[in-house]
This record gives C-alpha cells, sequence and structure tokens, in this order.
C-alpha cells in the first residue's frame, strides 16, 4: 500500500500544490512552521476523514477562503484509488471515492491504513487515559468498521443518556426514561469492551518482543487493558451507580473511562517510569502498530513520522529507521544530518520553505 501522490488546494498554507511520492522513504524538511506537518496532516485525513490534531475543518482551511480540496492516490494491491475531500467552513465534509461521493465516512475506512508517529506520542504513556483511548479508537477505527459503527454509536447514546441526566434535574418526571438508554448503552458498550480487550491482547504479544530488542534484552514490558468495568458486570454497575450518575449529571461508568496498563516488571510505568523506559515503551507502541497493521491487511500501512526523530537518541533512531525499511514512509524533520551520518537510505527529499515544496534531487 502506498500514496502515490496528494494534490492540496488551500489547504493550512498551501495554495496549490501537487507532490508524487516514493514507494519508499520520502523527507520533508525544513524549519519549523514552514508547513512540513501541513503535508503529513492530509494524507492522514484522506484516510481516516479526521485531523492527527483533532482540527476542525474550517481550522484547516487556507486563511481567507472558503473551502479546501484534497485529492489523494492510493495504490493498494495494483489497485488504484482516488480520494477527494472538500473541507467547507460551515457544512460537513465532501468524499468521493474513485469520483463517486459517499454517503458515510465509513465508506472510506480500510482505503488508506497509516501509522502516524509525533513528538506528542511519546507521551502517550506518562499523559492521562484519554490518550491511550485515543491511540486504542484510532487504530481498531481503521481496522474495524464494525467497532467503528459501535464507538459512533455507544457515543451518540452516551451523550444523550448524559443530556438526560442534566434534563432531570428540572424534569424528574424523564427518570421513567432512563433505562431505554441504560439498555442500549449497555448492549453497545459491551461489543467495544470486548474488541478492545482482543486488541490489546494482539498487540501485548508483539510490543513485548519489540520492546525486549530495543531495551537490549533487558526490560519486559507488558501492556494490560484496564476497563471502567468488564462487560458482564456493566448493567449492574450501572444499575448501582444510577443515583451518583443522577448527581452528578454525567454517566460515570462505561469504555468511555477505560485505559491501558504498561508496566515493567511489576512497576507500573505511567507513574513511576522514567523518561526513557516511557518513550521506550512509546516506540515500541508504535512499531508494534505497524506489525498488528500488517497481519490484520495482509499489506504494509503508510508510515508518517512528523518530526520525531529529533525527540529519540541515536539507538532508538537506527532501530526505528531499521524498522521502516520495507513501508513507505513520510518524514518530517529541520535537517538531514541524521539521515546523512546514518548513511539512511532515501528515495525522495522535498526541501518546504513557507508553503512551498521543491523536490532536491542529492543531499
Amino acid at each position: 500500500m502506498i500514496i502515490k501522490s496528494i494534490e492540496l488546494q488551500n489547504f493550512r498554507n498551501y495554495e496549490d500544490l501537487n507532490i508524487s511520492f516514493d514507494e519508499g522513504t520520502n523527507i520533508f524538511y525544513g524549519d519549523n512552521a514552514q508547513g512540513k506537518t501541513n503535508i503529513l496532516e492530509a494524507a492522514y485525513l484522506s484516510g481516516t476523514t479526521k485531523s492527527h490534531k483533532c482540527s476542525k475543518d474550517k481550522e484547516m482551511i487556507r486563511f481567507g477562503e472558503q473551502e479546501s480540496h484534497i485529492r489523494t492516490v492510493v495504490v493498494k494491491k495494483e489497485k488504484e484509488y482516488q480520494i477527494d475531500m472538500h473541507l467547507k467552513h460551515n457544512r460537513s465534509k465532501g468524499i468521493a471515492i474513485n469520483k463517486v461521493p459517499i454517503k458515510k465516512a465509513s465508506e472510506l475506512f480500510g482505503i488508506l491504513n497509516m501509522v502516524f508517529f509525533s513528538p506528542e506520542d511519546l507521551n502517550i504513556i506518562k499523559n492521562g487515559p484519554a490518550e491511550r483511548r485515543r491511540f486504542l479508537d484510532s487504530e481498531l477505527c481503521q481496522l474495524d468498521k464494525i467497532y467503528l459503527s459501535d464507538l459512533t454509536t455507544y457515543n451518540k447514546i452516551l451523550n444523550q443518556r448524559n443530556k438526560l441526566l442534566k434534563d432531570m434535574v428540572y424534569r424528574p418526571d424523564l427518570k421513567d426514561t432512563l433505562p431505554v438508554w441504560d439498555m442500549q448503552l449497555v448492549e453497545t458498550g459491551r461489543k467495544i469492551i470486548r474488541r478492545r480487550k482482543q486488541f490489546v491482547d494482539e498487540l501485548n504479544e508483539i510490543v513485548h518482543d519489540i520492546h525486549y530488542r530495543i531495551s537490549g534484552e533487558k526490560e519486559d514490558l507488558l501492556l494490560q487493558y484496564e476497563p471502567s468495568i468488564e462487560d458482564i458486570f456493566f448493567e449492574d454497575e450501572l444499575s448501582r451507580v444510577k443515583e451518583r450518575d443522577m448527581r452528578q449529571c454525567m454517566t460515570s461508568v462505561g469504555p468511555h473511562r477505560d485505559d491501558l496498563l504498561f508496566s515493567i516488571g511489576e512497576v507500573d510505568i505511567r507513574k513511576f517510569g522514567s523518561q526513557g523506559q516511557q518513550r521506550t515503551s512509546a516506540l515500541s507502541l508504535k512499531l508494534s502498530e505497524i506489525e498488528l497493521v500488517k497481519r490484520s491487511i495482509h499489506d504494509t500501512p503508510v508510515l508518517l513520522l512528523d518530526d520525531v526523530l529529533s525527540e529519540l537518541d541515536s539507538n532508538r533512531q537506527n532501530y526505528l529507521l531499521n524498522s521502516i525499511h520495507d513501508t513507505q514512509t513520510l518524514i518530517t524533520c529541520t535537517g538531514l544530518d541524521e539521515f546523512v551520518k546514518n548513511r539512511f537510505h532515501i528515495n525522495k527529499i522535498f526541501k518546504v520553505v513557507q508553503g512551498t515544496v521543491e523536490e532536491r534531487k542529492e543531499i
């Protein structure tokens, strides 16, 4: 699987851009705030319909313009797909696949699988549970359309239940309708809990071996799913905390409260790990993500590395670069010194300056 090309019109700081990629390693270098990350963001948006920054559509439209266009050509198992995306200020985005408009964003999922790795991901372990849930959901939604549908449904039900809990403060008679939402929340929530558990079990087998090698065969990393409530007890627990939920006007249990535990030995490295352990574990997690996608789709995902090499020491840099030789990779960086020093093979080099991209023939 590769991204063959991307065309941008009025996207972020690009007025008009057309880039063709190599199926190997593509480097975008230049000073900060020139537009390097915007290219990766457009690629990620083309496969997931969402920005990795959680930006709204209107925030990605070039200043002073009303709409933006992204055209991405993908080659997957010798078949070519053209993904057109139309961002608008005050309306939902339009998406077409091979010039045929789609009605649901979920129809796009599975055409282009990507793994995005940014400096922020190095903090996934020490940050709060929301970051780790976002990791679970972003990958599962790419791999499993049923999970995407269940998660979308669950979030809608959760919002409705929370709204009802707030409305009940002024209208206590609405309490009679609460069991209807509880039943739907439990039914969908159980599916999410089971699928997340399965995913983490699969991921744990891969991450252990990768981390063991990166750490010089010194550390055994264990990844464990920590559900807010086990699926079989969800209904009973929701009933038990009902009065509390009514007082606080929010749903206090369910998969929206889940977490992931990262431990080395008996130590919870979310709280007690060194920065080196946390960063190595985050790198192991991302490399495991690549391997898990390969196994799931029987193809290689596109890897997007956003200025992450500058945040890693030389050993971790080398391990990462040596792990991606068979994967199409788009890398942003401020300079090329590390690639020259490590004699890392680069297929295409682009210099980015103030929203213009120039292909360079040599370093």
